[in-house]
């Protein structure tokens, strides 16, 4: 089966969409718990389910190496850069960079529920959280410069990664938000609606950092006018995929600004889903753009049979791994619910 650059792309970014959620989710909660939000304790099992998808990004991940040549352009050329570009090296960072994540989150994971009732517990736990940003950062910036920035042999820039993670966290804030709209009258527990006035404030935050870094990127790249630096980003936005460019960044800026900049539509949660799914949207087009359009023609393919078959599948498989871990938790009923969720109220 001959499947083109494009349309392979479209796995590729199923593959981010899926790793940020399950970090995104942890990372969240980690943060909410070392600055002491005390609404954590209302969103931090539905966060961390998320965690649920970190095997599924892992079976992804194997997909797109075994799959080098159509996952990376690069992949036996001649432009390719003689350390970074080797594909051995590459293989070897990312799986064993995802096992430390695997280890690191999945402890945070499971000492989360016994951090409220054992002092000794809850300092380790806290020692765990204190670590996740600083691994979040540094492998999210190795995932970005992997699957995206050095798509394009040469062509690089210093704040790359920084765009990366910040625009996918923003889409994780929007799944959480979006969850807890849906979930709301389905949930054991509903935690009370300011939570969902709080993620809405995150999301119009990441929105402005989202921006700033966007800027600051096409800035330095504009106003330097080098034409290994410029030629991407020209091609993104000028090029067949121009179209796509300009879509992601009105679903990722104007939009969410100006909703959420007022604060009546940052408490109407019809609103807040409409934002949520902008946003979303535009994190899967942007991703797409940025890989694709390193090495495509058209980004046609993207409706191509293959590409749709293949999220369909991805995605639908993520929602039974996440209901399911929602179950576990028991934030959905189940028939052994009832008692372990009034001896979970009492711990919190």
């Amino acid at each position: 089966m001959n499947i083109s650059f494009a349309a392979w792309s479209v796995i590729t970014v199923d593959f981010l969409v899926v790793l940020h959620l399950a970090l995104g989710g942890v990372t969240l909660a980690a943060l909410l718990h070392l600055v002491n939000a005390k609404w954590r304790f209302e969103i931090r099992y539905l966060s961390v389910c998320l965690f649920a998808l970190f095997p599924l990004a892992f079976g992804l991940l194997l997909i797109l190496l075994f799959n080098g040549a159509r996952t990376f352009p690069w992949f036996g050329s001649s432009m390719a850069m003689p350390g970074w570009h080797n594909f051995g090296f590459l293989a070897a960072r990312e799986i064993i960079g995802f096992c430390i994540i695997g280890v690191l989150y999945g402890l945070f994971v499971k000492l989360q529920p016994m951090s409220t009732v054992n002092p000794g517990q809850a300092r380790l736990f806290r020692n765990v959280a204190l670590l996740i940003p600083f691994a979040h950062v540094l492998f999210c910036t190795m995932v970005a410069w992997d699957f995206e920035m050095t798509l394009t042999p040469g062509w690089a820039s210093a704040i790359y990664a920084m765009y990366h993670f910040v625009s996918s966290f923003g889409m994780v804030l929007s799944v959480l938000a979006l969850t807890l709209i849906l979930l709301m009258p389905k949930l054991v527990s509903p935690p009370g609606g300011y939570v969902i006035n709080y993620l809405a404030q995150m999301m119009l935050a990441f929105t402005i950092l989202w921006i700033y870094t966007f800027f600051a990127q096409y800035l330095i790249i504009w106003y330097a006018n080098l034409p290994d630096e410029t030629g991407r980003l020209f091609h993104n936005q000028d090029g067949p995929f121009g179209r796509l460019f300009w879509l992601f960044f009105i679903l990722k800026f104007p939009i969410p600004f100006v909703v959420l900049i007022f604060p009546q539509s940052r408490i109407t949660r019809g609103v807040i889903a409409c934002v949520a799914v902008s946003i979303i949207t535009g994190y899967w087009i942007e991703r797409y753009v940025w890989i694709a359009g390193s090495a495509a023609d058209s980004p046609w393919p993207m409706f191509s049979p293959f590409a749709i078959a293949v999220s369909i599948i991805i995605f639908t498989t993520a929602f039974f791994m996440v209901r399911s871990a929602m179950r576990r938790y028991d934030l959905l009923p189940t028939d052994a619910s009832v008692g372990r969720i009034a001896l979970r109220g009492k711990m919190d």
